[in-house]
């Protein structure tokens, strides 16, 4: 039911033949709407995400700054294309048939990719995490319907990490597939399959930086190959890394050093290690930023404040880097990062005043946008 005021408004423009209800439709979402026309299912709907001009940082810096809205898959992350290509890949070799377990380790967002997938395909969902991880991805695991393992969080080396562990019984079970995301390079495909192209078609071709932390490698890996390629190398790819990876110190040594020191409060980014995804890559990447808890968290609420944009510390981060990026490579350039995901699942901590003050964060945000910090 109209409201009165758009009422008094609507009647003189509908009853005087001025014009018709289609006359008035926006060309620009007829237009996008007729090309995205209708999508098979869950499945048929990851991908083709906006890419967003971030307005305020673009100001200040005189580039466009673009971050790719990944937080609007279907299940709220950049993860739902490794999701599905990992899968699509099991399928294609045979090795996964109808009603078959889908296993995987993951730090909680590929798992709630996995989740959906397997929910749209009739898989059973197995995932072992960190027990560092939030308990709102947790909690969103389980209700997905998968059984979830959350064990200690130890390095890769340690046999009972929870990459292993995960591998080990998908082992154990009959029509299983571990989909090891971190090694599977059908996670890299999906992103020289789909955002690299994505990217380069919204921008008409004009994309001089590209930055993005990683996690697995398949982002970063993925859509630094195909812009490489289809710059024929003009493109800028660099790496944005938390505190606590070894891959900072690898790109800037040039593959020599892998140095870590301290931890982040990011989830699912830095690596102890160069995975199977990242490896045919590396060698692109021609830099990497180190960015702070201290800047990412700044970021989370600078762009909640100035942009409306509600995103977990990892897209934060990710923003931070094409931030520097931008002022390091100069007005009127181009630059795109990844929006990972939405800050729903990590509200209870990133928006708590006693988190922040814990690890020692709370000072780090401007006192005018603590004004968010709503939770106690």
């Amino acid at each position: 039911m109209f409201r009165p005021a758009f009422r008094a408004l609507a009647r003189p423009v509908f009853r005087r033949g001025l014009a018709t209800a289609s006359d008035l439709s926006n060309p620009y979402n007829v237009k996008v709407s007729q090309a995205q026309g209708t999508v098979n299912g869950l499945v048929g709907a990851i991908g083709n995400t906006p890419l967003l001009r971030l307005k305020k940082l673009s100001e200040e810096t005189g580039c466009d700054i673009y971050g790719k809205a990944e937080f609007m898959n279907p299940g709220g992350s950049v993860k739902d294309r490794a999701a599905l290509y990992v899968v699509k890949d099991a399928e294609e070799k045979g090795i996964l048939k109808p009603g078959g377990t889908v296993i995987e380790g993951t730090a909680g967002n590929t798992g709630i990719g996995l989740a959906h997938v397997c929910r749209a395909k009739g898989y059973k969902l197995v995932i072992y995490m960190p027990n560092t991880q939030s308990p709102g991805k947790i909690d969103l695991l389980r209700l997905l319907g998968a059984e979830v393992y959350p064990v200690p969080a130890v390095a890769f080396d340690h046999p009972e990490n929870y990459n292993h562990q995960a591998k080990a019984h998908a082992a154990r079970l009959e029509n299983a597939v571990w989909t090891n995301q971190f090694d599977n390079t059908a996670n890299r495909l999906a992103h020289i399959e789909t955002t690299g192209p994505e990217i380069w078609a919204q921008l008409k071709g004009r994309v001089d930086g590209f930055t993005c932390a990683t996690g697995t490698g398949g982002t970063l890996a993925g859509i630094t190959r195909y812009l490489k390629e289809v710059s024929d190398g003009a493109t800028e790819c660099w790496l944005a890394d938390p505190p606590g990876s070894v891959l900072h110190s690898y790109i800037e040594s040039g593959g020599k050093l892998t140095e870590r020191s301290g931890g982040s409060i990011t989830e699912g980014i830095g690596q102890g290690r160069v995975t199977d995804n990242l490896a045919q890559e590396i060698k692109l990447i021609s830099k990497s930023l180190m960015i702070s808890d201290e800047k990412s968290i700044e970021m989370v609420y600078r762009l909640l404040d100035e942009e409306g944009l509600y995103l977990g510390a990892s897209s934060a981060l990710n923003v931070v880097a094409a931030y520097e990026m931008a002022k390091e490579l100069g007005p009127g350039k181009s630059i795109v990062t990844v929006l990972c995901d939405g800050a729903y699942i990590y509200s209870e901590r990133l928006f708590s005043k006693k988190w922040l003050e814990s690890k020692k964060l709370y000072e780090a945000i401007p006192e005018p946008l603590r004004k968010y910090i709503v939770l106690p």
